[in-house]
Parts: C-alpha cells; structure tokens; sequence
C-alpha cells in the first residue's frame, strides 16, 4: 500500500467519524472517497469495523439525545432490510442498488430545497412508513454503507432538533453496523488484514467524532438541515453517476 492509499483512506475514516459525530451524510462520503483507491465492496468491508469502532464514541456523545419511538421502529426495519441484503448478496448488483439509493436521496433532497425551507410541519413518527424506509436503508446500508438517503426520507420531515436527529441517526445506524458483522464476515468481507489496516483508521475516525459533535452543537438547527440536505443531494449525484457508469 502506498502513501496515497493511506491518504484516501485516512480521509474517508475521517467521514466516517464525522458521519458518527452526528453528521450522517458526510459519513456516507466515506465509501466513495475510498473506492478511489479499492473496490467498493472491499472499501466497504475495510471500513465496517472503523464504523463500529466510531459508533462507541458516538453512542457515549448522544447517549441522552435521541428519538426512542424512531429508533424502535428503523431497528426492526432495518433488521429486515439487512436480511434481505444478505439473502440476495449474489443476485442484485452493486451498481443497481446504487442507482436506487441515489434516486431516492436526489428526489426526496431535491423536494425539500425546492419548498424552499428545510422543515415543513412535523410528521408523526408513523409505522408503516417507518417499516418501508427502515427496510431499504438496512439494505442499502449492507450493499454500501449508503443508507442515509431513504433514513433521512423518513426522519427528516419528523421535526426532531438538531441534537435529537443526530443522536438518533447515531443509534439507530450504530446498531445496523452491529449486525452487519456477522454476513460480512461470512461473505468474506472482512480478513485479518482488512482489521490491521481498520485498527490504524480507527484512531482518526475517533477524533473525527468529537469533531462532528462540535458542529452540531455550534451550527444554527437551521443552517445544520440546509447542509445536510446539501450534502444529500451531492451524495446522491455522485451515487447516480456510479450507477449509471460502465462497470
């Protein structure tokens, strides 16, 4: 591996902390950014252990900020979608998934900027539309780590404040990495020298928590959803680009 690997991949473990600091969508830049150097599958498996890793700092930074009901309801789901993701590993190609993912946040971002205003009237936290959301963003979070654009579809529009939203994305994607373990692993995902290089990550990606914790407390709740809405969009630009891209 050469000092370039290392840059691209210490830039994504930083993602990856900031995404865990209570910035999920620049979390999802972290397989992307690392897919410049590896295959996206391989980047993906590398980096699950640096999520989980994050994800304990991440627990302990918003362990009294978060949406019980939500986090209830998008754990079941997400349950769900992971199984459905290991069950169809081999039939679905990575490039399709990615597509879809990249639709849903670009519509879904492109809806909100429009209204011109970053919230509408609170929704309810709802279970069946919480079911269907949870379901796709366990799957797509299995295929690429990419389940924050139909995540966000459904709890954005809830209304949390900006802590609570953090908090909440925290634990619910917290758990859905825990799970992810076991079919990544049987997958052939993760190796002992994917895990070396993961253990070297996890040192930034831990600071970048702290980091990510600081803008959320200092951003305005109204400039904190702006970004987030632009992040998504850009995300999922970049999503459609590689999924319409020869493989």
């Amino acid at each position: 591996m050469d000092w370039t690997f290392w840059v691209v991949a210490v830039a994504a473990a930083l993602c990856v902390g900031m995404g865990k600091g209570g910035m999920p969508m620049v979390g999802m830049l972290s397989v992307p950014i690392l897919s410049l150097k590896l295959p996206a599958v391989t980047a993906a498996g590398l980096l699950l252990p640096i999520y989980i890793v994050s994800d304990a700092f991440g627990l302990w930074a918003y362990r009294k900020a978060f949406d019980a009901r939500v986090i209830v309801i998008m754990s079941a789901a997400m349950t769900l979608g992971v199984g459905l993701g290991w069950a169809a590993a081999s039939l679905v190609p990575e490039q399709v998934v990615t597509l879809f993912v990249g639709i849903i946040g670009l519509v879904f971002a492109g809806n909100t900027l429009l209204r011109r205003r970053v919230m509408a009237e609170p929704r309810p936290a709802r279970l069946v539309p919480g079911l269907f959301w949870g379901t796709i963003a366990g799957f797509t979070s299995f295929v690429s780590h990419a389940g924050g654009p139909p995540y966000q579809v459904y709890v954005q529009p809830l209304g949390l404040p900006k802590a609570v939203f953090a908090g909440t994305s925290t634990i619910a994607f917290a758990y859905v990495n825990a799970i992810k373990l076991v079919p990544y692993w049987f997958l052939g995902q993760l190796s002992p020298a994917s895990l070396h290089v993961a253990v070297w990550l996890a040192v930034p990606a831990s600071l970048a928590v702290f980091a990510g914790v600081r803008l959320v407390r200092v951003l305005p709740e109204r400039l904190f959803f702006q970004l987030v809405t632009w992040a998504l969009m850009v995300i999922s630009l970049r999503l459609i680009w590689e999924g319409l891209s020869p493989s």
